[in-house]
């Protein structure tokens, strides 16, 4: 047996004990010892059945099989839109997707060329290398409340904390690649004569490339994780909107689908970054 079908068989199998332990863990339990008030108090928030046997989907942890419902329930029209408070999935997504790949094209507009500077000038590395160190630690959602300040407009804001999230891996995985690139590829351009543009493009650019795409592929995934949070903060549309209005509501299933959908977006940007670093990595 080939280890990539060792592999599917094994997901597999874990897969089904992922989901046969999900279904023990939330069958319903009857309560004992309960008051009437407490008892329909449960019934009401789905942790015991009603006197038919049913457990409400929406409330408490669902099921195995009441997720699939709330999915299907979800995607059956995503784009659906009732007003401010009730949009479908899909436009929520939407909203997220855009603010994300705003703020991470700004900062790639950035965060490239200023590496390519840094990566070529080491004068320029250690004047700048101490300011990077100090603002790169920082958290994201720490800036919020001062983007929030001074923007005043929550989607601007939400897509200038993308921005300064994605910008320092991005920077500094640039600069770490333009740094590494042969001595011997840079003197052959020199002896040559090939002009600075020319040689920026066709020599430093392909060799740092792969150092470049996975910076980018660690903003993203950075990105991707911040605007849940930044949208909880913000409010008004997005994915991270979504989960927060859901839990207000109490409809923990509805939370569990988020959750699972902003996992298999962050999977599906990842894989597609990964896709184009294989691309431009050279194999010898």
């Amino acid at each position: 047996m080939s280890l990539k079908l060792k592999s599917a068989v094994l997901s597999c199998f874990l897969m089904l004990s992922l989901l046969m332990v999900w279904q023990i863990a939330t069958m319903p339990k009857p309560k004992t010892g309960m008051t009437s008030e407490q008892t329909e108090y449960a019934k009401l928030m789905g942790k015991i059945p009603d006197e038919y046997g049913n457990v409400k989907a929406n409330n408490g942890m669902p099921t195995p099989n009441q997720f699939v419902d709330i999915t299907i329930n979800q995607l059956k029209d995503p784009f659906y839109d009732n007003g401010p408070n009730d949009k479908g999935i899909g436009i929520q997504l939407m909203h997220s997707l855009g603010r994300v790949a705003i703020g991470f094209l700004l900062a790639v507009m950035v965060a490239i060329p200023v590496g390519f500077l840094i990566g070529n000038s080491p004068l320029l590395y250690k004047v700048l290398d101490p300011f990077i160190q100090i603002l790169k630690p920082i958290s994201p959602l720490a800036w919020m409340p001062i983007a929030l300040y001074t923007i005043k407009d929550s989607t601007t804001s939400a897509i200038f904390v993308i921005f300064i999230c994605s910008l320092w891996p991005m920077l500094i995985n640039t600069a770490f690649g333009v740094a590494a690139v042969r001595k011997d590829w840079l003197n052959v351009a020199r002896v040559l004569e090939v002009n600075p543009l020319r040689k920026a493009f066709l020599v430093v650019l392909p060799a740092a490339a792969p150092t470049i795409i996975t910076g980018m592929r660690i903003s993203m995934g950075i990105a991707w994780l911040v605007i849940v949070a930044a949208e909880m903060l913000v409010g008004g549309t997005g994915i991270g909107y979504f989960v927060w209005n859901q839990w207000n509501n109490l409809s923990i299933g509805n939370v569990v689908f988020a959750v699972f959908l902003i996992g298999l977006i962050g999977m599906l940007l990842d894989m597609m970054f990964g896709q184009l670093q294989k691309k431009v990595t050279y194999v010898e």
